[in-house]
């Protein structure tokens, strides 16, 4: 979140409260809980994990696992400051400069395993789809800058009119497409303040207050799947998919193939708000103040962001040669060149979804390298699973997790284990490719369809802050747009991949 964004001072709040709530005894108790635990899973007996080869380096990164899992789940560091410790128990323990190699000689056995290069865990923090995010975080910090986003949003809702229904509408679609580009929590807090003064005003309209505030997560947590840098359980599904698996799937596909689906549930969403909390007046009158900085710097930003998302869609179909990753840095350059980007704003950079990503990715590199991977699925007999039972479970096990933790630290934590899962079940099977990409992306989207509780994501906690929604409400909604999602999503994903 940047402090230039519009309602920065709201997600400010938020998270002053929740850091003021982790850094008590209570979580430093949770924290030594998740350090012994996974201390003990390195202590026990090889046999008794009932995995033929398992060596004390796997031992170790299940270990890990166990570990970045309590520690997301308990919330005791924050979702980044876990990924990134994750990172740097692995450098010192499983790594092959680790701290085992200058104090013992480690021996060269077929039970010890293999250890980790500690060039490849680091390397999870400037990994290409690291950089992807990193250019969508400044195309966004140039667009705050000169008043495009603001500008961009009084346009766009413009054409809904005044009529309540068609605001709702309006709010719903232009939140999901800004969260198909900038981050869901910066876009839910700019949004939010565009409504607030309205929201101050219809103390009689009780159940439209209601209908307006909730059209902000809707929109944001959904328009999220439609690109694959809208949310970081996209980017995460996405570099496994392409770095790991070798499974190639471009920016266009992406959005070729997810934005029907995202059109479908904000469709959903609306309908659902306006039958749950129909609105007492006919007409709603909004006044968005902020205007278009008409400067030398306004046009490069318009220029650029017309450029770099023509190129993420169609540079594939175009067989420019340039993939995602790298297009995604051609706002950095140009932001740069221009004078837009300096120092200052290098700071307002999101480091910490950056890192809490390459967390994830740290995990499928422990889990591939050391061969962690071939012995869970030489153990588990996938073969004889049908694949459908499988990425239902998947999806339950995901949403369910999303909901009370960061969805980020969800995918991070699944995305390694299902990929491998997936990629045996694909082994000798028809369907070859397709069942990885079906699962993956199915887990990006039960982790964007979680948002039944205001912990659930950040747009949710932002909506509730405002004091206008009860939790029952947003229990209910989130509950029916959670069960077509999933319902859907799967569907659709068995249909386009």
């Amino acid at each position: 979140m940047f402090t230039i964004f519009p309602g920065f001072h709201i997600v400010d709040s938020l998270h002053a409260a929740k850091a003021a709530k982790r850094f008590k005894t209570s979580h430093y108790m949770k924290m030594v809980g998740c350090m012994l635990l996974s201390l003990a899973v390195t202590l026990l007996p090889l046999d008794i994990f009932g995995i033929e080869g398992l060596t004390v380096i796997e031992q170790r990164v299940i270990a890990l696992f166990l570990f970045a899992a309590t520690m997301w789940l308990t919330e005791a560091l924050p979702a980044w400051g876990t990924s990134f410790l994750i990172i740097v128990i692995m450098l010192l323990t499983i790594s092959d400069a680790s701290l085992a190699c200058f104090m013992v000689e480690v021996p060269a056995d077929a039970e010890y395993g293999r250890l980790v290069p500690y060039k490849s865990l680091m390397a999870t923090l400037s990994d290409p789809t690291i950089m992807l995010f990193l250019g969508g975080f400044v195309l966004a910090i140039g667009m705050t800058k000169t008043k495009f986003d603001q500008y961009m949003a009084k346009v766009l809702l413009k054409p809904f009119g005044t009529r309540s229904e068609m605001v709702l509408l309006g709010f719903v679609t232009v939140t999901a497409i800004f969260s198909a580009f900038v981050s869901n929590t910066a876009t839910a807090a700019m949004m939010l303040t565009f409504l607030i003064p309205v929201l101050k005003v219809m103390d009689d309209d009780p159940k439209g207050r209601i209908a307006l505030a909730l059209s902000i997560p809707i929109g944001a947590n959904i328009g999220g799947m439609a690109t694959p840098i809208g949310t970081p359980p996209n980017i995460i599904a996405l570099g496994y998919l392409n770095e790991t698996l070798h499974i190639p799937i471009t920016f266009g596909e992406w959005m070729l193939k997810m934005v029907p689906l995202t059109a479908f549930l904000l469709f959903v969403g609306w309908v659902v708000l306006r039958v749950m909390f129909p609105f007492k007046h006919k007409h709603i009158h909004l006044e968005i103040e902020g205007e278009l900085h008409k400067d030398k710097q306004t046009y490069v930003v318009i220029g650029t962001f017309i450029v770099t998302v023509f190129l993420w869609c169609f540079s594939d179909l175009l067989k420019l040669g340039l993939n995602s990753y790298i297009i995604a840095l051609i706002p950095v350059a140009s932001f740069i060149v221009s004078g837009l980007f300096s120092r200052r704003d290098l700071e307002q950079i999101n480091w910490g979804v950056l890192w809490m990503v390459a967390g994830g990715f740290a995990l499928g590199v422990a889990l591939n390298y050391t061969r962690l991977s071939s012995h869970l699925v030489q153990a588990i007999p996938f073969g004889s699973w049908s694949f459908m039972i499988v990425i239902v479970v998947a999806v339950l096990v995901c949403y369910g997790l999303s909901n009370f933790i960061s969805n980020s630290a969800t995918a991070a934590l699944l995305v390694p284990i299902l990929g491998v899962v997936a990629g045996a079940m694909a082994t000798g099977a028809s369907a070859g490719d397709s069942i990885p990409v079906r699962m993956l992306v199915a887990i990006a989207v039960a982790s964007s369809m979680a948002m039944v509780l205001p912990i659930s994501t950040p747009p949710n906690a932002i909506a509730h802050s405002t004091g206008m929604i009860e939790q029952k409400d947003m229990v209910k909604v989130g509950l029916i747009m959670g069960v077509v999602g999933l319902v859907s999503g799967v569907a659709w994903l068995m249909l386009v991949f």
